[in-house]
């Protein structure tokens, strides 16, 4: 609240004085005061003491600190609930709380944006209350899924049944589900019955690729895209490109880099997006030689290889992290990409990443990952 040039006693003494035979004009030009304000001091004053005066005005300082200590509160409040309310589910809220209570951290804003929060961190058994049988267990689910806080317990049973563990599954699911690690389930919603569309699974690399787009934000609310490309025959995910904005120029400069790694595709399955609808695009397909197939509108179930890679990206890396910047969900989103293709188990190609699945020949000095500028 700013600070009145006139004290107590002279606001009084103006009063008094346009109560005598002075007229209020007179008496602002003389005191150097509009006319408006000699009335709100009227309003606000007439028939006080001195004392009063003081009163009232600690009393107007305490009340507008108070509203804007308010106002501060509510902002931050309202930026929080945002933010909460596209970034973070209640189970994840419930973990971030936990944390802050196991690390004596005041508020998770205090971690960094772009840290992790595991299921694991909801368990910590005591020594004495921890199952020396099922301690190798819990030890090795809790580092499975300190790394990959979205897999499910057959993904992370399989997971370590490739690194040669051999425990009984049920036993495992026993101590998984002691642990508190399964993933809520999500209601199937209800869907009208249409004819299938079936996709056709190809048995040999660069047949098909499939492309897609996704969106989220940052940290700040400040929103980016990525766009994420794989090979329907092995799913392999040939690459994510994330940016402020990707453009038709961008899109053609990535699909060429792709096209001199990895080879010229025969088709790519695409949706009706502007960016792959645009003349630069289709006239590089058509340069190249590459097929356009187009899905119908409405219809992402007709990309379904790349509607199911999104999936998992999002739950594995978009939803699990809070991103400063644009650069961090690159970095992390190569990483991932690299787990995802060597890897992370995948259970339509018999639980084996797709690496294993189907192996793909490079040129000597070629590298898949890093092609990100």
């Amino acid at each position: 609240m700013k600070k009145s040039k006139f004290t107590e006693n002279q606001i009084l003494e103006t009063l008094q004085e346009a109560e005598s035979v002075v007229p209020v004009a007179e008496v602002c030009r003389k005191r150097g005061i509009s006319v408006a304000t000699f009335y709100q001091w009227k309003r606000k004053y007439a028939g006080m003491t001195v004392s009063e005066l003081n009163r009232v005005k600690e009393l107007e300082a305490e009340n507008a600190w108070l509203k804007r200590t308010y106002a501060d509160l509510a902002l931050e409040n309202a930026a929080l609930k945002d933010m909460l309310s596209r970034k973070w589910s209640s189970r994840l809220l419930g973990l971030v709380s936990f944390r802050c209570r196991w690390t004596n951290t005041s508020s998770p804003d205090a971690r960094h944006a772009g840290s992790r929060v595991s299921r694991s961190t909801l368990y910590r058994p005591r020594t004495e209350e921890a199952s020396l049988r099922d301690a190798p267990i819990i030890e090795a689910l809790n580092g499975v899924i300190s790394r990959h806080g979205r897999w499910g317990f057959w993904k992370c049973l399989h997971w370590l049944r490739s690194l040669g563990q051999v425990w009984n599954h049920r036993r495992v699911r026993r101590v998984y589900c002691n642990m508190k690690l399964s993933l809520p389930h999500r209601a199937r919603k209800r869907v009208l019955t249409r004819d299938p569309q079936p996709l056709q699974t190809m048995q040999a690399l660069n047949k098909v690729w499939s492309l897609d787009f996704m969106r989220d934000t940052l940290y700040d609310g400040r929103p980016f895209r990525t766009l994420n490309v794989i090979d329907e025959g092995n799913r392999e995910g040939l690459r994510i490109e994330c940016g402020s904005s990707i453009s038709s120029l961008r899109l053609v400069r990535v699909m060429q880099e792709l096209v001199e790694v990895y080879g010229k595709p025969e088709a790519i399955r695409l949706d009706n997006g502007p960016e792959m609808t645009s003349h630069t695009f289709v006239d590089w397909a058509r340069d190249q030689g590459i097929r356009l197939m187009f899905i119908q509108p409405g219809r992402p179930n007709q990309n379904a290889f790349i509607e199911r890679f999104n999936r998992s990206f999002r739950t594995e890396v978009l939803d699990e992290c809070l991103f400063d910047s644009v650069d961090q969900v690159q970095a992390q989103a190569d990483a991932w990409l690299t787990d995802y293709n060597e890897q992370r188990p995948h259970e339509s190609l018999g639980n084996v990443p797709p690496a294993v699945y189907m192996p793909r020949t490079f040129p000597a000095g070629v590298s898949t990952f890093g092609l990100s500028s």
